[in-house]
């Protein structure tokens, strides 16, 4: 569903790149329900870089799916369960992630209840998040976003960590996609 950005709420409608995200998504070679261990990897290495204890590399079709995934729990086994509370799909009713895919642009929230909009999303709840660092993974063949890279974590930041926070999650969805476009076999851009 659209998201709204300046509510932080989904709106009735339809995505309208859905279709052309599930069909780049397979022209990629990805899959959006099975976990990946080299995803999985980049997402361990960007929750200790982000020194958050979530990070993951997001597909994003009629859910989330966390095709990386880093929690301190864990498994080492791409295709298992995470333990609760964090799994491998997520809502798009829940997250920052969706409001990323729609924005098209990096999302750093130093502290998410700084920002009136995000701060009642779900995870706040359910998972104590405070600190967001988000970016789209935008196929540059198709101009599609495909997912998203992030890290999330309970412990807020300070607003002068932004430009430091923004300048890595660029980095690493750089990595990310690097590493699509080249296990697809295909060039980067």
């Amino acid at each position: 569903m659209p998201f709204d950005i300046a509510s932080g709420l989904h709106l009735p409608g339809q995505d309208h790149e859905l279709a052309r995200r599930e069909e780049r998504l397979a022209d990629l070679g990805l899959d959006p329900h099975q976990g990946d261990a080299q995803f999985d990897e980049a997402a361990r290495r960007l929750a200790e870089a982000a020194g958050t204890p979530y990070a993951m590399v997001n597909l994003i079709t009629d859910q989330q799916y966390f095709v990386g995934l880093h929690t301190p729990d864990a498994p080492s086994d791409p295709t298992a369960e995470a333990a609760a509370p964090v799994g491998r799909i997520m809502s798009r009713e829940h997250g920052y992630c969706p409001a990323v895919l729609e924005r098209r642009k990096p999302l750093v929230l130093h502290d998410v209840y700084s920002a009136p909009r995000f701060s009642s999303n779900p995870v706040v709840d359910e998972l104590g998040i405070r600190v967001y660092y988000g970016a789209p993974l935008i196929d540059h063949r198709s101009g599609t976003v495909l997912g998203t890279v992030c890290a999330v974590g309970p412990e807020p930041r300070t607003l002068d960590t932004s430009r430091d926070a923004l300048e890595m999650i660029k980095q690493f969805r750089d990595q990310v996609l690097a590493q699509i476009y080249r296990r697809a076999g295909e060039p980067l851009p």
